[in-house]
Order: C-alpha cells, then sequence, then structure tokens
C-alpha cells in the first residue's frame, strides 16, 4: 500500500508526465543490430549512440550509419560527444543524421547556443551532479539547451565523464523547477529506476551500464527489464492521480 508520502510523490510524477506527455526511456551506448532491435521492440523512446574514443561503447562513423538506418523514426537518434570539434560533429550528423546532439563534456554555454545554430538539431545539455554547488550553472545552460541530463560526476581519475555505474544523490533535484525538459542518469537500473523518477520527478530517464553484462556490451534482458520498470511508475503515476480507481 502507497505511504500518503508515496501517493504525493507520484500525484506530482502523473502532473510531470502530463506535461511532458509521457516518460522518456533512453537507451544509450548501443553498439549492435540486437541490441538496437531490442531497445527499438521493447519500446524505448531514445537511442543514444556514443562517439568519444576512450569510451567502450565509442562508435565508428560507418556503423553509426548502419545502425542509424535501422531507427527508422520509431525513436529518436541521440549522438553523444565530449567536447567534440564542429569538423568531428559534422561527420557525425552526416553519418548518423541524428535528432538529438548530446553535449556531456565542459562545453561552455555559448559553445552550446553554437553547436544548436550551426547544426541546426536540439542539444541536451549533460550536467554532472554531486552536490548542490553543481547546480549553479543550471539556469545559464537551461536558458540555451533543449533538454537538460543529470547524470553522476565522475571520479577525477576517469577517462570518461559518464556511464561509470555512479548514483548521484537523487534529493538534489527533488524541489527543482525547470522550464525546460530534463531527465536522470547515473547508476540507474532495473531495480532503482522508479525510485529516481519519484525523487527527482524528472521527465525521462537515461541509462547505459545498467544493461550491461561487461563494459560496453548491453544484454538484451536488462534492456527489456530496465524499460519495464521505467513504464511501471506512469502506471502507479496514473492510479495515483486518479485516486488508486
Amino acid at each position: 500500500m502507497l505511504t500518503n508520502f508515496g501517493i504525493g510523490a507520484l500525484v506530482a510524477v502523473s502532473q510531470m508526465m502530463q506535461e511532458e506527455m509521457s516518460l522518456i526511456v533512453k537507451i544509450c551506448g548501443l553498439s549492435t543490430r540486437e541490441t538496437l532491435s531490442v531497445a527499438l521492440d521493447a519500446g524505448a523512446d531514445m537511442v543514444g549512440f556514443v562517439f568519444f574514443t576512450p569510451s567502450p561503447r565509442h562508435l565508428a562513423l560507418e556503423t553509426a550509419r548502419d545502425l542509424g538506418k535501422l531507427v527508422k523514426g520509431r525513436a529518436e537518434k541521440v549522438a553523444l560527444t565530449v567536447d567534440a570539434d564542429d569538423a568531428t560533429l559534422a561527420d557525425i550528423v552526416e553519418a548518423l543524421q541524428p535528432d538529438i546532439l548530446q553535449l556531456h563534456g565542459h562545453e561552455s554555454v555559448a559553445r552550446i547556443g553554437d553547436v544548436r545554430q550551426k547544426f541546426s538539431l536540439p542539444v541536451m545539455k549533460a550536467i554532472a551532479v554531486e552536490t548542490v554547488s553543481d547546480l549553479a550553472s543550471l539556469s545559464e545552460y537551461a536558458g540555451v539547451a533543449d533538454r537538460i541530463l543529470f547524470d553522476a560526476r565522475a571520479p577525477r581519475e576517469a577517462t570518461r565523464p559518464g556511464g561509470l555505474g555512479a548514483v548521484f544523490d537523487w534529493h538534489i533535484l527533488e524541489n527543482l523547477e525547470l522550464a525546460i525538459p530534463y531527465m536522470v542518469s547515473g547508476g540507474l537500473h532495473a531495480g532503482n529506476v522508479t525510485e529516481a523518477v519519484r525523487v527527482t520527478r524528472a521527465g525521462g530517464v537515461d541509462v547505459s551500464s545498467g544493461v550491461e553484462r561487461a563494459p560496453g556490451h548491453k544484454d538484451p534482458e536488462m534492456i527489456r527489464a530496465f524499460i519495464k520498470g521505467a513504464r511501471r511508475i506512469e502506471h502507479e503515476a496514473t492510479m495515483a492521480a486518479q485516486g488508486g480507481r
């Protein structure tokens, strides 16, 4: 049985979902035809492709071109880059034909605006979170980006900024009011995704390592389980908004 706090949280999530239409589920770091097909068949709203050589999920342009053709409008294609220059972005856009550019590095507010203008594509900016102070520049980024992705801050010794399976304190976002859509990432998996949405009231969730049996190797059953878990909160939120009917 849901507690009063639980019902209140779910009603808030339901209101958020009505504004966002539905919870956006993104499976990131896809690299094979099989796992891409599984994500699409299971109902992923976004499918992410990584273009960052230190990552075990990095894609060659020709592989990206091949996988991109398989999507056929069934989900939004997201190209993840880290501090990429214009030439690199141009090559990625030509190969993948993405719907969204995800900038996951130290890109400045000015750089976000520049990328949006040059490539005429929506931009999702990743914000690394460890403490409340990490939200200091959020309003500036929200003024130029189309969507924000909150991810756990990587350790200093890490070779990449995300996909490390680390969870941040979701309560940092608990009372967040943001004018643009936002998603949450970092250490999500089938067992904790519903709680992450309840706490953060995020309009979307993004997973990579949480659906892998080894770094860079997606597991079909884990993909299905994650999407099922994410969809569960939509049902719970609707029921809570209807008074449990």
